[in-house]
């Protein structure tokens, strides 16, 4: 299998065991992160979710600080 180890390949190890990952590629090793964003998920090398949730719990502060004033507003009905 041919694979292109550049500035953005990252790996990732999902386990019990804390190691990183040992794998080279053309004598280049890729950089080893405890997590990163996938299609807008959170994916973590303990397999945890709770970065996730506080992702998307943020992510709706946001939404809902940005519609505050149509919430808090008093509707004219006429």
């Amino acid at each position: 299998m041919e694979m292109n180890v550049g500035k953005k390949t990252k790996a990732i190890r999902n386990s019990k065991h804390r190691a990183p990952v040992q794998t080279m590629t053309d004598r280049k090793q890729p950089k080893n992160v405890k997590y990163w964003k996938y299609f807008g998920s959170i994916i973590t090398n303990e397999a945890s979710c709770t970065r996730e949730i506080n992702s998307r719990i943020a992510m709706a502060k946001d939404a809902f600080n940005k519609m505050k004033t149509l919430f808090t507003s008093k509707l004219n009905l006429k």
